[in-house]
């Protein structure tokens, strides 16, 4: 009998392709398969108060060119490429350890976003995007009257 090396990591990985696909049929939302596989990804917040949801990614090294923002049936795509210059002359690379390529990171929004009122600021390579919620979708407080 061969001796097979075990690799935890693929099954992980075949695991999670899995079950992103259950999920992508019911959300249509489609993401990047490439987890794993040493392309760049930044890392994203996206969190919810009482009148918006706000989305922070970092994205350092890139400028207001290298990245595109949409909004399409309540799905938030934010796309980039980052690029490192390779050109070396004199000195030989000893280790490279940036990332480097094209990104595409998709969420999807509960129904109720204000898309004409999306704000949108790239600052020292964080963006942040606001994305006010529609009146009806705020929570209200109702009164309780005691009797």
């Amino acid at each position: 009998m061969a001796i097979v090396k075990w690799h935890p990591w693929r099954e992980l990985d075949s695991m999670r392709q899995s079950m992103d696909s259950v999920f992508d049929r019911f959300s249509g939302v489609q993401r990047d398969t490439t987890w794993g596989s040493g392309t760049w990804q930044p890392a994203v917040d996206l969190v919810e108060n009482d009148n918006e949801f706000v989305l922070t990614a970092e994205l350092p090294g890139l400028e207001k060119k290298d990245i595109s923002l949409n909004i399409v049936n309540n799905v938030v795509t934010l796309k980039g490429e980052k690029n490192i210059s390779k050109e070396v002359k004199e000195d030989k690379y000893y280790r490279l350890e940036r990332s480097s390529g094209s990104f595409q990171r998709s969420f999807s929004l509960p129904k109720g976003v204000q898309t004409a009122r999306v704000s949108a600021e790239f600052k020292e390579g964080i963006l942040k995007v606001v994305l006010p919620k529609m009146e009806e979708v705020k929570p209200k407080a109702i009164p309780i009257a005691v009797k």
